[in-house]
């Protein structure tokens, strides 16, 4: 089934604010919430504190969601940073963001993903190779996105939406049968201690991770249906569903297990299904993880090939991922993000990747948030169909945050910091290359 077309012969945008929303919610419910709490119990011996870690991560990504919100209002055409930042700077600033996203910044957490896919199924059904499970996962999902947006759509609803199911099933029996560990979640006089505290400062750079993706539908903004109002309600919905999500579950783990068992621990998720559903339940919490990063796969690998193809449209060297299907689909950009994704599976080379772009990845988000600030005041006359709520407190919290996290990044990781951010640089020699040819195809 064909996706419809306007009578000039262009793609009539089809993705629904359901979509959207579940595209964002998909990308950002991945393993870093089954997995953080271990590392977070024994600096916060709190549960109001270690709830208000998933509530203050919340509040942080929805101040980003909504500094987003007034640039996909103001700029609706899909490529998430390349886009706000080439509009708000210049558009060889742009290109670094989208070099970075285009390249390793989707395939990496990609192949991170189908991997943590193929161990959590081995766990299900023991002798399963990790390697090739996840490789036949990343190729799955991506037939299933060439074949239009229509079935697309279908696929990211439904498996997001059993995603959703099986985690509030989860909350729900937890918090039915457990309430032996004497665990409160109400404030006491320590917790301001404890919030201001540097465990409290680390883990959440963490917790952050964890709610990476909340801007996803701003990277697919030209597909989605009337997008200067559905892309700011998706960014804003999808993040509230996630912090209610993250705060429940987390809630439901310490209402269940006792935190000695919890302490250190990095399948935690694993640990307090047995704890809720006896033996059998860190199966089911297996299949409940396996589910939820089909659909995180299914979303980086829709969304991370919009943003080739806008630059495919921008730069002449690049044009030839540009080219759509009959059906809409970016197949060429598509086809050269599976492969890179199946190089770093093949290769093991995912993780030193992330290391490497995760401080080139929340400058971007930093600049682009940033770019709400600036253009109140080089451009005051701009369209805004909608102002970011709480201006200028909240994107100057979502700044502060992100500058705090930069810091941290070099001061913890410097040469893998200096090296993405080289990596990133480096994208101005296709740049220019590519302006090179251009214009070389110009004068002939």
């Amino acid at each position: 089934m064909s996706t419809p077309q306007s009578q000039n012969g262009s793609i009539v945008p089809s993705v629904t604010l359901t979509t959207a929303t579940a595209i964002a919610v998909a990308d950002m419910v991945g393993t870093g919430v089954f997995t953080s709490l271990g590392f977070q119990v024994p600096g916060i011996p709190s549960g109001f504190s270690l709830l208000m870690l998933w509530v203050v991560g919340g509040i942080v990504a929805m101040c980003g969601a909504l500094s987003y919100a007034e640039l996909s209002a103001a700029f609706p055409r899909s490529g998430g940073e390349y886009n706000f930042l080439s509009r708000v700077y210049s558009r060889a600033v742009g290109f670094l963001a989208g070099w970075v996203s285009a390249t390793v910044g989707f395939a990496a957490p990609v192949a991170i993903a189908a991997m943590a896919f193929g161990d959590y199924l081995r766990g299900i059904l023991p002798g399963t190779p990790p390697m090739l499970v996840g490789l036949i996962l990343v190729w799955a999902c991506s037939l299933v996105l060439s074949t239009g947006m229509q079935q697309s759509s279908a696929f990211q609803n439904i498996m997001t939406g059993l995603k959703i199911l099986l985690i509030v099933v989860l909350v729900a029996a937890g918090f039915a049968v457990g309430g032996g560990t004497n665990i409160s979640f109400a404030p006491t006089s320590a917790d301001l201690g404890y919030i201001t505290s540097a465990p409290f400062a680390v883990s959440l750079v963490f917790v952050m991770y964890a709610y990476s993706g909340w801007n996803a539908a701003t990277y697919i903004s030209g597909e989605i249906k009337d997008p200067q109002r559905n892309v700011p309600r998706s960014l804003i919905f999808a993040t509230l569903i996630v912090m209610a999500l993250y705060v429940l579950l987390n809630a439901a783990f310490l209402y269940t297990t006792p935190v000695e068992k919890l302490s250190g621990q990095v399948k935690v998720g694993l640990i307090a299904g047995t704890e809720i559903f006896g033996p059998s339940g860190g199966k089911f919490v297996g299949a409940l993880i396996c589910l939820g990063l089909i659909s995180s796969v299914s979303a980086m690998m829709w969304i991370g090939p919009r943003v080739t193809m806008v630059m495919g449209e921008d730069i002449p060297a690049l044009r030839y991922f540009a080219q759509k299907s009959a059906s809409g689909v970016p197949t060429r950009a598509l086809i050269f993000q599976t492969i890179m994704a199946t190089i770093m599976l093949v290769t093991q080379s995912f993780e030193t990747v992330v290391q490497f772009i995760q401080f080139s990845l929340t400058l971007c988000s930093f600049l682009a948030v940033l770019g709400v600030i600036v253009l109140r005041f080089t451009r005051p006359d701009l369209p805004r169909p909608y102002r970011t709520w709480g201006y200028p407190v909240t994107p100057i919290i979502f700044l502060a945050i992100m500058l705090w996290m930069l810091v941290f990044q070099v001061k913890d990781k410097p040469i893998e910091s200096l090296s993405g951010l080289a990596m990133m640089l480096a994208g101005l020699v296709v740049y220019f290359y590519g302006l090179s040819k251009g214009r070389e195809n110009s004068a002939a």
